[in-house]
């Protein structure tokens, strides 16, 4: 199953609503990385709010995400992380120390444009 990527401006938006396994984690970061590529997306929200367990690949996985994104030239705000997800994280040695974040969609949107300063 594919985890839908919207566009609103010049930004994507993504709420993880679906159990990740491996391979849904692979195809929605190949997924992702092409629609930055296509749209020229500035920057890129993922709602979390319905991941409720994570393991070791799909949070690597994430990590990767973000970096790739980054290199592509669009910064990734992550947002509802729940505390488990929070906890497992740190727990793997997964430490998104410059990845931002914030409670709900809505702050992502509003930290997404302080990021990029618009």
């Amino acid at each position: 199953m594919r985890i839908p990527i919207l566009k609103l401006q010049n930004y994507l938006l993504v709420s993880i609503q679906i159990d990740l396994d491996d391979q849904t984690a692979i195809d929605f970061q190949e997924d992702l990385l092409s629609k930055i590529h296509k749209s020229g997306a500035t920057g890129v929200v993922i709602d979390l709010t319905s991941v409720d367990i994570i393991d070791s690949f799909i949070a690597k996985v994430l990590g990767d995400v973000v970096s790739m994104s980054d290199l592509m030239g669009a910064k990734v705000v992550l947002t509802g992380i729940q505390p488990a997800v929070a906890m497992t994280l740190i727990d793997l040695g997964i430490h998104l120390q410059n990845v931002p974040t914030a409670l709900d969609l809505e702050q992502g949107l509003i930290k997404l444009r302080q990021e990029l300063e618009e």
